[in-house]
């Protein structure tokens, strides 16, 4: 079984370490309703990215992206009932060193922290939001971002994620990717590892550091 040593943990934060689908399809649909969009044929598309470029690929004439993204956002600060961490997630955070693991998400700041707080989940050492990068996901900024703040480099990161989105922008910058399908309704062709979720990890220490056990791939996580 091949080994990868890496300095930190990135992950990603809904439908990688908690569900808030059911919370956020809630919000969003009602905002679509008011905007006379095709519900059904809108929600796939919130997911893993930024809530103002999901309003701003609409194009919606008279429509203020940032006004109404931060109106959403109030929205789904006050809604978090349903919100649950995917199976295995805090056992899995418990284990990591606090210095050695960050949460990057396309969410802002409040929110995440309101649906971590939700799902019963520890707050994180690191939290990379929407507001710290101007290029949210695809791009790669975030990853890059949080490897920095963490004293390494997102090449040398294992990032843990379940978006298009997400996974694109872990590749971008450069990271191994570890996939969590928990959340997803289909299968989805990516070239990585994956996982439902973190009950298929196996953590032991080894040699100083912590490795971290995939039926494919083990990742030795230094300094834990």
């Amino acid at each position: 079984m091949r080994t990868r040593p890496i300095d930190a943990v990135l992950l990603d934060m809904d439908g990688t370490i908690l569900t808030s689908i059911k919370a956020a399809e809630r919000v969003w649909a009602a905002w679509a309703v008011g905007r006379g969009l095709d519900v059904e044929a809108f929600l796939p598309t919130i997911h893993g990215v930024q809530s103002v470029e999901t309003i701003r690929r609409l194009g919606l004439p008279g429509v203020d992206p940032e006004q109404e993204a931060a109106a959403i956002t109030r929205a789904e600060i006050a809604d978090v009932v349903g919100i649950e961490a995917i199976a295995g997630a805090a056992a899995f955070l418990a284990a990591l060193a606090v210095d050695r693991w960050a949460i990057v998400t396309s969410a802002p700041r409040a929110l995440a922290l309101r649906r971590i707080e939700a799902a019963g989940l520890p707050v994180p050492p690191l939290l990379i939001a929407a507001e710290d990068v101007a290029r949210g996901k695809p791009a790669p900024d975030c990853f890059q971002l949080a490897a920095q703040r963490l004293g390494t480099t997102a090449d040398r990161c294992l990032v843990v994620e379940d978006s298009v989105a997400g996974v694109a922008a872990a590749e971008s910058a450069g990271a191994m990717v570890l996939v969590v399908t928990a959340t997803h309704h289909a299968p989805m062709d990516f070239p990585h590892p994956a996982i439902l979720d973190y009950r298929e990890l196996t953590l032991e220490p080894s040699d100083g550091a912590l490795a971290i056990r995939h039926a494919a791939r083990t990742w030795a996580l230094r300094g834990a």
